[in-house]
C-alpha cells in the first residue's frame, strides 16, 4: 500500500476540526498519536503496513499540530486532546481501538485510557513523556534555545526551522538521516512568521495539571512502553517506573533507534503494535 491510499478527513471535535488519515477499513482499529513537533506524517511508513495486514488504521493530526485547525484562543492542553480526540473516534465509530502514541501523543493515550476506557482497548506508548515533568526536558530544551534566539527565530518564513531540526535531530541516532526535505516536511505546518509563536503556544499548553488526576494504577488495559535503547530523554527508569505504575505493562527495548523510533525503525513499531493486537485477541479467543 503507498502513502497515497488513504482516506483523508476533517472531523469536527469541538473548537475545530482534526485532519485524519484513514487506511484500510474493516479491520481491527488502530488510532495513531504523534508526538510534539511532528504530526500524522510521522506514521507514514507504519500505517500502511498495518493496513495491508487488516487492520483499520486512523492518522491523527493533534489539534493545533500539522494540518488540524488551530483557532488562536482554543486549549491545545493535555485534557483537552483526549476530548477531542474521543468525540472523533466517536464520530468514526471507532470503539475500543489500539491507541499508539509517540512522545506527547503517549501521555494523551494514557489520558484518554483514563478518561474513557472503551476509547482504548490496549496501549503502545513509543518514548512517552514522563506525566509528573511536563513538557519534559527536551522541550524545555527547545524553549531556552528561544528565548536565546528569539529575534532571529521570528523572522522570515523560515523561522521555526531551526527549532524542529533540533527537536528531529535529538531524536535520532544518526541526524545524517534526516534529509533537507524531510525535516521541511515537519516544518512545513510552521512556516510564516507566526510558526514560532504558533510552536511556543503549544509548549505553554502542556502542564502537569492536566495529567494531576491520572491514577495510572486504575488503567487496566493491556499496555507496552517502548523506548529506544539510545533516547537521551526517555530513560530505562523513567519506563521502569512507568510499567511499575501500571497494571498490565511490560517494556521492551528497540536497539539502535533514539527517541524517534517510528522514524528510524517502523518495522519495529509495526511488529509491536501486530504482537499487542495478536495477544489481546489470543486472550479474548
Amino acid at each position: 500500500m503507498r502513502l497515497s491510499d488513504c482516506d483523508i478527513f476533517r472531523v469536527p471535535a469541538g473548537p475545530g476540526a482534526l485532519h485524519v488519515e484513514r487506511y484500510g477499513f474493516g479491520g481491527p482499529p488502530v488510532v495513531l498519536l504523534h508526538g510534539f513537533g511532528t504530526s500524522s506524517f510521522l506514521w507514514r511508513r507504519v500505517a500502511p503496513d498495518l493496513a495491508v495486514s487488516g487492520h483499520s488504521v486512523f492518522a491523527f493530526d493533534l489539534f493545533g499540530h500539522g494540518a488540524s485547525d488551530r483557532p488562536f484562543d482554543a486549549d491545545f492542553g493535555i485534557r483537552a486532546q483526549s476530548l477531542y480526540l474521543r468525540r472523533a473516534m466517536s464520530t468514526l465509530g471507532i470503539v475500543r481501538p489500539t491507541v499508539v502514541g509517540c512522545d506527547l501523543g503517549a501521555v494523551i493515550a494514557l489520558r484518554i485510557a483514563f478518561d474513557q476506557p472503551e476509547f482504548a482497548g490496549r496501549l503502545l506508548l513509543i518514548s512517552p513523556v514522563s506525566i509528573q515533568d511536563l513538557p519534559g526536558a527536551q522541550i524545555r530544551l527547545m524553549q531556552r534555545e528561544t528565548a536565546l534566539h528569539v529575534l532571529q527565530l521570528v523572522r522570515g518564513l523560515f523561522g521555526a526551522e531551526p527549532l524542529i531540526r533540533s527537536l528531529l535531530e535529538g531524536g535520532v541516532v544518526d541526524p545524517t538521516t534526516l534529509s533537507p526535505r524531510l525535516v521541511a516536511r515537519f516544518v512545513a505546518p510552521y512556516l510564516g512568521r507566526d510558526g514560532v509563536n504558533h510552536l511556543l503556544t503549544l509548549t505553554r499548553a502542556l502542564e502537569d495539571e492536566d495529567l494531576s488526576d491520572v491514577s495510572l494504577s486504575t488503567i487496566k488495559q493491556p499496555v507496552l512502553v517502548l523506548r529506544g535503547d539510545a533516547d537521551r530523554w526517555c530513560t530505562p527508569a523513567h519506563v521502569r517506573k512507568l510499567v511499575e505504575s501500571l497494571p498490565n505493562a511490560r517494556p521492551k527495548v528497540v536497539p539502535n533507534a533514539g527517541r524517534l523510533v517510528v522514524e528510524e525503525v517502523p518495522v519495529a513499531v509495526v511488529d509491536a503494535i501486530e504482537a499487542l493486537v495478536g495477544a489481546q485477541e489470543g486472550v479474548s479467543q
